[in-house]
């Protein structure tokens, strides 16, 4: 397997409980911090420095290094660029090549840190006291393709994955409640997308609506075979929409000690929501070649994800000379409760609108508890008096040992597949942060900063477990006024490469029935604006 970024994801929509893959566990653990506009331009690389309401995610100690209090707000945009084509050349269809541009607004951070001066010289000279909302995951994605089909249809598919299956079961009350058969295989057979072949017997094979069979008979006219091929080209259209967010409440307390040393703590309340939808539709270019007069299918589904997690998190910074800091902060695993809801729908045409038809499933529930890993990072900074800043930070997670749990039982069987994929599949994740800040005169500051996130996906080589190549990318840039009084600004933009990832709306079936495979390229691009007031 060494295209390791394929996800096949209408082949396994809206089957029901259990479905979670690693890849959902990924995707609800992984850390991509915003913030203020301050911490996004310097590309987040705070864990020596602090003093800045965003900077308490990373490091917890990072309150205390400010001798004052402040409130901050910060707005933010982010618009996601997406390529898609096919890596074939359109062979096996999305010939195409789209760009689809998605955008929405966020509120990457808000909050109040409060700095009380206890007026002695040393010891415990301040303490400080925040509570501060920021973001650590934008979900914000939108995907469409479109080419010509010829080899093969999602119907197709559908039929194939239902061979062996009795039509009483999918037409039985209870189909969708007994888990056995995915979802959408009941969904294709009561929408109209797949029929039964009763001519061949107890074996149960399906054809698609786009399918034409093809009967062959002995001299004695008894059947021999029935082979199933595409009926003619087929327009194919795909799309997915992703949004949603992952924000930490955080209670923080820091201390300063001595000014040589800033310690602190968070309590970590996280806030998550994702929405997917996917759409899949096939039309015939002439539904005369098609033996059912196919004229066209749609595919929808839906995917909701909501949950709450609590962490802690320790951090320290320390001066040991002159301008040099450095900081450390551990964050314990994250315990989150995930309610999942899914559902989808599929309608067929036919030439002989007669034969139209569509189904819906029922609403799909499930709640399940995700254990997100220990994480830790590491930070080195030097500040040439009050004039810059170069900063550099490095961040580790072990994503193998994520973990899914049901809830109010011992038995965790349902998630022994997917726990054992993680363990053997997911490993370490590194995150590398640079900034440097410069102030030109005493009220103005330019800031930089870069991210590099490497992949914790592994695969299996001939030579063994490997990981993927597969780096993230992320620049920024920003600039700071701040007034002579308690008023400051920051603005900063920052430009996101994500890693190309290969989409499959369905598997390969049959010997000749290729899916399309879908190469998409993203660039997200995010906007903050931090208004803040120091007191």
């Amino acid at each position: 397997m060494k295209k390791i970024f394929i996800t096949v994801l209408l082949a396994g929509a809206a089957i029901g409980a259990g479905a979670q893959s690693m890849y959902d566990a990924l995707n609800f653990s992984e850390n991509r911090y915003y913030g203020t506009a301050r911490t996004l331009a310097m590309g987040n690389a705070f864990t020596a420095l602090g003093g800045d309401p965003g900077s308490i995610g990373i490091n917890p100690a990072g309150s205390a290094v400010a001798r004052y209090s402040q409130v901050t707000i910060t707005p933010g945009l982010s618009v996601a660029v997406n390529t898609s084509q096919g890596t074939d050349n359109g062979e096996y269809g999305f010939g195409t090549t789209m760009r689809n541009t998605t955008s929405r607004f966020f509120l990457p951070n808000v909050g109040v840190t409060l700095n009380f001066d206890t007026h002695r010289e040393r010891g415990v000279k301040n303490i400080s006291i925040g509570f501060v909302k920021n973001s650590t995951n934008l979900y914000n994605n939108g995907v469409f393709a479109k080419g010509l089909n010829i080899h093969s249809s999602y119907s197709g598919w559908l039929a194939s994955a239902s061979t062996g299956i009795a039509p009483s079961l999918f037409e039985s009350s209870t189909a969708y409640e007994n888990g056995d058969i995915g979802w959408n295989l009941i969904l294709g057979y009561l929408g109209g997308a797949t029929s039964h072949l009763d001519a061949l017997g107890d074996d149960h094979i399906y054809a698609g609506a786009a399918d034409n069979v093809f009967y062959e008979y002995d001299d004695q006219g008894k059947l021999i075979k029935a082979p199933i091929s595409l009926g003619g080209p087929i327009i194919q259209s795909y799309g997915i929409s992703t949004k949603g967010y992952r924000d930490d409440y955080l209670i923080n307390l820091g201390m300063n000690i001595s000014d040589y040393v800033f310690v602190g703590v968070n309590l970590g309340i996280t806030s998550l929501s994702y929405k997917s939808e996917q759409t899949l539709s096939e039309v015939s270019e002439d539904n005369d070649l098609f033996q059912t007069g196919f004229n066209s299918l749609k595919y929808n589904s839906s995917y909701r994800a909501s949950g709450t997690g609590v962490y802690g998190k320790f951090g320290v910074i320390v001066t040991p000379v002159g301008g040099l800091r450095i900081g450390a902060a551990i964050q314990t695993p994250t315990s989150t409760v995930i309610k999942e809801t899914w559902g989808a729908n599929l309608s067929t045409k036919y030439k002989d609108s007669s034969y139209n038809s569509s189904a819906s499933t029922p609403e799909g529930e499930y709640t399940y508890r995700l254990l997100s890993p220990f994480r830790f990072n590491l930070g080195v900074a030097y500040t040439f008096g009050s004039r810059a800043i170069l900063s550099a930070d490095y961040e580790f997670c072990d994503y193998s040992r994520m973990f899914f749990k049901e809830r109010n039982t011992f038995d965790n069987s349902a998630f022994s597949d997917v726990n054992s994929d993680i363990k053997g599949y997911m490993g370490a994740g590194h995150l590398f942060r640079l900034g440097a800040e410069f102030k030109p005169a005493d009220q103005i500051s330019v800031r930089a900063g870069y991210e590099l996130m490497s992949s914790p996906e592994k695969f299996e080589s001939e030579t063994g477990m490997k990981y993927s190549k597969a780096r993230e990318h992320a620049v920024a840039l920003g600039f700071g006024y701040s007034s002579k009084g308690s008023f400051y600004i920051d603005a900063a933009v920052q430009a996101r490469m994500e890693p190309d990832k290969y989409v499959m709306p369905y598997e390969n079936y049959l010997s000749n029935a290729f899916s399309p495979e879908i190469l998409c390229k993203k660039v997200l691009f995010n906007a903050a604006v931090t208004f803040g007031f120091r007191f």
